[in-house]
C-alpha cells in the first residue's frame, strides 16, 4: 500500500479511535470527537464563500473548546493544572463587576493611553527622521538598544519615576510601542521610488504636498503594521507592569493575586479578558488599514 492510498483527515482519526478502544476509551472519546469537529470544518472550507469565512474559525475555535473540557473532564485534571472552560466562564460570569474594574485600569487608563501617545510620538518622530539623515543614523541605532531592553528591567524603574497608578503603566506602554511604530513608519515613508518623486516635482507639488499625497500613502501599509504589533505591546506591557507595583485593581494584579491564592479559574478568567481585548484591538485595526489601503496589492489579494 502507498502512502497516498492510507487514510487521511477524520477517516484516519476514526481509524485511530477504534484502535484505542483497544487501550484506553477516553482517548478514543477524544479522537472522536476531533474527528467530528475535524470532518465539519473541512465540509465548511470546502463550501467557500464569506459565511464559511467567518464560521470556520469560530468552529475551530469551539473545536479546542470542546476538546479541552473533555480533556480535563475524562482525565481528572486538578484545577491548579488547568480548569475547565465551563469553570472560567462561571468565573468570568460571576465576577463581572472586578473585571470590568480590572479592563478599566489596565486597558483603558494604562493600555490605550500609552498606545496613543506612543504611537503619536512615534509617527511624528518618524516624519522628522525621514527628513533628517542625521536623526536617521543617530536615533534609529539607540531605538534598537531601547527596544532590546527586557520589559521585567526597565517596568520596576518606571514604576519608581511615575507611582503605583496608570501613569507608570502608560509610560511603559510608550516606551514599548514607540520604537517598532518609529521604525515601521520610517521605512514606509521611504518606500517609494526617485521616478515617483520626480514625477511629484514635475507636476510642481509643494514638499508638502508630496509628503501627503506620495510619502504618507505609501507608508500607510507599514504604518498599519507597526499600529499592529503595538496593540498586543501595549496590553502585554501594561500587565506586566502591574506586577511590580499597583493600586488593588488591574489586571496583572489580579493575575499575581489570585496565583497567590490558587484560583486558577480566576487568573484563566483575566487572562481570557485579555485575550478577547487583544484580538479585538487587533481586528479594529485591521478593519481599518482594509479601509484606508484598499488600494494596496495585499488588500486587493485578500477579496
Amino acid at each position: 500500500m502507498t502512502l497516498a492510498a492510507l487514510p487521511r483527515g477524520p477517516s484516519a482519526l476514526l481509524i485511530l479511535a477504534g484502535l484505542a478502544l483497544l487501550v484506553d476509551l477516553r482517548i478514543a472519546v477524544l479522537l472522536t470527537l476531533w474527528a467530528i469537529f475535524w470532518a465539519a470544518n473541512a465540509a465548511l472550507v470546502r463550501h467557500g464563500g464569506r459565511a464559511a469565512d467567518l464560521a470556520a474559525p469560530i468552529l475551530f475555535g469551539v473545536t479546542l473548546l470542546v476538546l479541552w473540557e473533555a480533556t480535563v473532564r475524562l482525565f481528572d485534571v486538578p484545577t491548579v493544572i488547568l480548569p475547565a472552560p465551563s469553570l472560567i466562564a462561571g468565573a468570568i460570569a460571576s465576577n463581572l463587576p472586578i473585571l470590568w474594574a480590572d479592563f478599566v485600569q489596565t486597558v483603558l487608563k494604562g493600555a490605550l493611553t500609552g498606545w496613543l501617545i506612543g504611537c503619536g510620538a512615534a509617527i511624528g518622530a518618524a516624519l522628522l527622521v525621514a527628513r533628517s539623515d542625521l536623526l536617521r543614523r543617530g536615533l534609529l541605532p539607540v531605538g534598537n538598544f531601547v527596544a532590546a531592553l527586557p520589559i521585567v528591567g526597565t517596568a520596576p524603574i518606571l514604576v519608581m519615576w511615575f507611582g503605583f497608578g496608570w501613569e507608570s503603566k502608560a509610560a511603559v506602554v510608550v516606551v514599548m510601542v514607540f520604537f517598532p511604530v518609529l521604525v515601521n513608519t520610517v521605512a514606509g515613508l521611504s518606500d517609494n521610488t526617485a521616478m515617483q518623486r520626480d514625477l511629484m516635482r514635475t507636476y510642481g507639488a509643494t514638499p508638502g504636498q508630496t509628503l501627503r499625497h506620495l510619502r504618507l500613502q505609501s507608508a500607510l501599509p507599514f504604518i498599519f503594521n507597526g499600529l499592529k504589533i503595538a496593540t498586543t505591546l501595549a496590553l502585554i506591557g501594561a500587565i506586566v507592569a502591574e506586577f511590580f507595583g499597583s493600586p488593588t485593581v488591574g489586571m496583572g494584579f489580579r493575575i499575581s493575586t489570585e496565583v497567590g491564592r490558587l484560583n486558577l479559574p480566576m487568573v484563566w478568567a483575566s487572562i481570557t479578558v485579555a485575550a478577547l481585548v487583544g484580538s479585538l484591538s487587533y481586528g479594529l485595526i485591521a478593519m481599518l488599514e482594509k479601509r484606508m489601503t484598499f488600494w494596496h496589492p495585499s488588500q486587493r489579494s485578500r477579496r
